[in-house]
């Protein structure tokens, strides 16, 4: 089966802007690389707000739901090329992919617990740190929107 070629980008934070970074087990140009939570929709209809609130929950354990947690839509999207190293999982032709921004602010302390298929470490970093730790450019992106985007309702 294809990778269905939308996917999301999850900025789980704090109130303060401690951003947590990922360490995939994945390697990308031969090295391990750091991210945000990340990964595409499981089916065509299933909603940005659904894939974020699993994804979240599959790669760190959070409930996105929780009592002291807030999932916000950002509103942005991001399409990029797909990397040709990774281009094997889509179907043939499709060359590109359609990201969507939330943010999740956690509360600090928030227990993360990996999923070792995916990850092998965990960071909490200071929001620009963690812009300049991240791989990937639209990542990094986001991560510097998180200030204007931190206190939506």
């Amino acid at each position: 089966m294809h990778k269905i070629p939308e996917s999301v980008l999850v900025i789980v934070h704090t109130a303060r802007l401690e951003v947590l970074l990922l360490q995939r087990t994945l390697l990308h140009e031969g090295q391990p690389f750091w991210q945000s939570v990340t990964g595409s929709k499981d089916w065509p209809e299933e909603s940005w707000r659904e894939a974020a609130v699993r994804e979240v929950a599959e790669e760190t354990g959070i409930d996105a739901a929780a009592p002291g947690c807030r999932l916000t839509d950002w509103g942005l999207e991001n399409t990029y090329t797909i990397y040709p190293a990774w281009q094997h999982r889509y179907a043939p032709g499709v060359w590109l992919n359609t990201e969507r921004v939330f943010g999740l602010q956690v509360a600090p302390g928030t227990r993360v617990s990996l999923n070792p298929r995916e990850h092998t470490a965990y960071a909490w970093l200071d929001w620009r740190a963690a812009a300049d730790r991240c791989a990937s450019a639209s990542n990094a992106e986001a991560l510097l929107w998180l200030p204007r985007f931190a206190n939506l309702p």
